[in-house]
């Protein structure tokens, strides 16, 4: 096996550049400096669109792309979209351009794993001198990408070693040991990889290596090992994104979706971007029952996927369907406003996709049937559902959750379980989102079964029985509704006053008691301020003064 071969860098003048920004004038500094190096072969692109059109039509060895590509896409959904259609790869030079250098920014950037980032504005020498040193990277190691490329990660050991050996490759050193310990992971590697890793802290202080060490003992289950290390990293901006999206994967793999879900929330904040985090912090959210989680990470799925590959209606349906979720779950006058942008959201579908609105008939009638009963016209919404609603299983899941959802809302519990079994095994394979969709569906069968109202009805419910001295009905409606919507501070609040009623009458129980400081608990740990704070300290207080009556 050659270690080194004749590859396409080597020859400057046949290399061929495309350049994708929206100033021209950025495409005449960075052409000097290109030319200054003997790159002829440049094509400019002021727009996404155009830049993939060129790629269509030609091969191109370097990529120069801007990150604020504004007139249609951004350059992380453009990256995403060249490797989808495979015109670039682990072999192809990929340098990004911004003018701006925030964290949120930088993490999405570091995620697509560019050759080089370079800062706006540009001058011609520096292009030069960085161009230079990121091209002689990728030639001299170009075999190892090759073997990244196709996944031959054996191979990139193979090369790594010898490349290792070579004293005349120092300078690339750490580039090679960086994708060494990338390969030892991909191939499952990890006590291999926990050694290496080890090994580099001695000599380097990148990012990459502290992860690389962390992810290695992850996989092994060994989080203890490094809970002090994690703590380190959490605190760096180099590293924090980093390791709160291994703990969420991590805390996914042990079943622990509460911490999953917390850690995935603080990744995508840190890296908004990827559609992929944000779906599973969707799928985290359903799991813990956050519905307001649902709302925002729905909505951030609709906006980050704007003029992407992952663009598309059904993600508007669900960014739909978690509004009157959430509606359904609130207890105050929020409930009106998330409705009327639920309304705005319906039109915006049926004004963007009027091509294609036919294709989505049936969705928009259950969507219709659902807004009726939030709205309390659960007559109107039988109606439509018996009439106009084909009760068969589609071969969408979220289409068929939502069936659930109207079925049980309406009291069509044998339907509403029926169209769970078949999502059941709808579900398939055992990736990490099987898994948590799995999980929410047992939940969901589960729950059903059990509890017949929404959120709200239960609220309702419990407020008619406290008005009218049934402490115990009431204290029922509203651990049911907790159940549904467990991170609900106004529900939690009500449950606190039934229970501090219960203490001031002969009907308080040990169990009592317990509820009583676990709601506490829950309020005080909650992101409450202000007066909304002022008034769970005087609840507090409340619970603390109620005296049992003393039972003769």
């Amino acid at each position: 096996m050659e270690i080194t071969e004749k590859n396409e860098l080597d020859d400057f003048s046949q290399l061929t550049v495309l350049i994708i920004d929206d100033n021209r004038l950025v495409h005449d500094t960075l052409k000097r400096g290109l030319y200054d190096i003997g790159i002829n072969h440049v094509k400019c692109a002021e727009n996404a669109y155009y830049g993939i059109r060129l790629c269509e039509t030609e091969r191109f060895n370097i990529v120069i792309c801007s990150f604020n590509v504004n007139s249609d896409k951004d350059g992380f959904h453009l990256l995403e979209e060249l490797k989808f259609r495979g015109h670039v790869n682990k072999t192809t030079v990929l340098i990004f351009l911004s003018t701006e250098t925030n964290e949120s920014l930088v993490n999405s950037i570091v995620e697509l794993q560019p050759d080089d980032f370079w800062v706006k504005p540009l001058a011609p020498k520096n292009v030069k001198e960085r161009l230079i040193h990121t091209l002689q990277i990728k030639k001299q190691l170009f075999n190892m990408y090759r073997a990244s490329d196709t996944k031959s990660f054996s191979k990139v050991i193979y090369f790594a070693d010898r490349h290792l050996a070579n004293e005349r490759l120092h300078h690339f050193h750490s580039n090679i040991s960086r994708m060494k310990g990338e390969a030892y992971l991909s191939l499952l590697e990890f006590e291999t990889a926990e050694g290496f890793y080890k090994g580099l802290m001695k000599t380097y202080t990148y990012a990459w290596v502290y992860l690389g060490y962390v992810k290695s003992l992850l996989k092994q289950g060994r989080i203890k090992d490094i809970y002090d290390l994690l703590e380190k990293l959490i605190k760096k901006p180099a590293t924090r994104f980093g390791a709160h999206d291994m703990l969420a994967q991590y805390y996914i793999e042990q079943a622990q979706f509460d911490k999953a879900y917390d850690e995935i929330k603080k990744a995508t904040e840190l890296s908004p971007r990827n559609i992929e985090r944000n779906k599973k912090s969707w799928d985290l959210a359903r799991l813990n029952h956050d519905h307001e989680g649902q709302y925002i990470a729905t909505r951030n799925i609709v906006k980050q996927a704007k003029n992407s590959i992952h663009d598309s209606p059904e993600l508007l349906l669900n960014l739909i369907r978690s509004g009157i979720d959430l509606a359904g779950a609130l207890t105050d006058g929020r409930a009106s406003i998330v409705l009327k942008q639920t309304d705005k959201n319906i039109k915006q579908l049926e004004s963007e996709y009027s091509n294609d609105i036919s294709e989505f008939k049936q969705q928009l009638l259950v969507i219709k049937a659902r807004l009726y009963i939030v709205r309390e016209h659960k007559g109107k919404a039988t109606k439509l559902i018996l009439n106009h609603v084909d009760l068969k299983a589609s071969t969408q899941i979220e289409d068929n959750l939502d069936k659930v959802k109207v079925f049980h809302e309406l009291g069509m519990r044998e339907e509403a379980l029926k169209m769970l079994d078949v999502i059941s095994n709808q579900v398939s394979g055992d990736s990490l989102t099987s898994q948590v969709i799995n999980k929410y569906i047992e939940q969901e069968s589960i729950e059903r079964v059990e509890i017949n109202f929404s959120p709200k009805q239960l609220n309702d419910m419990s407020i008619e029985h406290f008005e009218k001295n049934r402490l115990k009905p009431a204290l029922d409606a509203i651990q049911q509704a907790l159940r549904l919507t467990p991170h609900n501070i106004k529900l939690t609040m009500r449950l606190l006053k039934i229970l501090i009623a219960l203490k001031e009458s002969n009907e308080f129980e040990e169990c009592h008691d317990i509820f009583g400081k676990e709601a506490i608990e829950v309020l005080l740990s909650s992101n409450v301020k202000g007066s909304g704070l002022e008034a769970i300290e005087k609840l507090k207080i409340k619970w603390q003064e109620a005296e049992p009556i003393k039972r003769l």
